[in-house]
């Protein structure tokens, strides 16, 4: 297999490792007060997948991803890393399968004594890799990582993107076969995240490494992962390809988050200026295999008129889908005709006052 331009040595170029859990609790006690973190958790993440798992500020999440590498303890369940299961596992062979699972930071974690070059090395170092393979091996990391021309420099001279650039380097130091990405984005504008975000498909790609992504932004999902899984209140409360669940969520609160992402349904104070004028406002999912332009037309002849007031369409995954919000006046049995016919095939919702 050739090695792809501009990544690292063709030793690093393997496949990603399989991350399972089977029933996984955890439960923290404090004090005598006891808290289910996690409920239950069954999941697989394939070698060479991007998986999202996504939710609000307690729903669990951290604690999963610390359990994959051993920092946290399972209450009960298996969690098996490759062929290995994590929970129950020495001490001394945690530490050899840290090697093969690497960590990006919310906030860089850089050593702010060292240059980049030098916190990229640190890992290796720990390792007992030799100084000369050392330098090469730093040297083809930062600049798969667009920074072969920064390792001399401090973390206090480098951008909050240029942090996280290095941390990934970091992470990619030892030629882990998984990563996880907590936050990673999180304290980083719009237009990093998004150079970060494409920094990290392209090391899926061309090394094949899995990824983990915790996150609480769905942009951050939207634009990386190949899965997401939700999570509320310690379960996994809905999973499937980021299509289906963008397309098509099935609990609440995969609902709001997709709101935030794709933004293509009026806001309440939207609703209220649209319902200001005549004729009746719905709501309709547009996938591939809508029906809307049907009973649009069908409406039209049957004396109805359609003016499309608000929505937006998105791309993933190579599907298209959205939402279009849409004013029909004119005749009523039309209208109301036009609505049923869709209830029956596809999400419609009527706007009303």
């Amino acid at each position: 297999m050739a090695t792809p331009t501009n990544s690292p040595s063709a030793s690093t170029t393997h496949g990603g490792t399989r991350v399972e859990f089977k029933n996984l609790t955890k439960v923290f006690d404090n004090g005598g007060h006891r808290t289910e973190a996690l409920k239950g958790i069954n999941l697989t993440v394939e070698p060479g997948e991007v998986i999202g798992i996504i939710g609000y500020s307690g729903a669990g999440k951290s604690t999963l991803v610390r359990m994959i590498n051993g920092l946290d303890t399972p209450t009960s369940g298996e969690l098996y890393v490759g062929e290995h299961n994590v929970v129950g596992m020495p001490e001394k062979q945690l530490r050899t399968l840290r090697r093969g699972i690497g960590m990006i930071f919310q906030q860089f974690n850089l050593l702010s004594s060292r240059t980049a070059a030098g916190n990229v090395a640190y890992p290796l170092k720990l390792a007992g890799m030799p100084k000369a393979q050392r330098d090469k091996r730093v040297a083809e990391l930062l600049e798969f990582v667009g920074l072969g021309d920064k390792g001399n420099n401090y973390p206090e001279q480098l951008s909050g993107g240029q942090k996280q650039r290095v941390g990934i380097a970091r992470a990619l130091a030892t030629n882990p076969a998984l990563l996880l990405a907590d936050e990673a984005t999180s304290a980083l504008d719009p237009d990093t995240t998004h150079e970060v975000l494409k920094l990290l498909r392209k090391v899926n790609k061309e090394l094949g490494i899995t990824i983990v992504v915790i996150t609480h932004e769905m942009d951050v999902v939207r634009s990386i992962a190949d899965k997401v899984a939700v999570m509320e209140n310690g379960r996994i409360v809905e999973y499937g390809s980021v299509y289906d669940v963008f397309s098509n969520p099935q609990t609440d609160v995969a609902a709001r988050f997709v709101a935030t992402s794709l933004r293509n349904t009026p806001d309440v104070v939207e609703a209220d200026d649209l319902l200001a004028k005549d004729g009746r406002l719905f709501t309709v999912n547009l996938t591939e295999e809508s029906g809307f332009f049907a009973a649009a037309a069908k409406a039209r002849e049957a004396g109805a008129r359609i003016s499309i007031v608000h929505g937006g369409i998105t791309t993933l995954q190579k599907h298209s889908f959205g939402k279009v919000t849409v004013r029909l006046t004119g005749d009523e049995d039309a209208v109301q005709g036009f609505y049923e016919q869709l209830s029956t095939t596809t999400d419609c919702e009527e706007i009303l006052r």
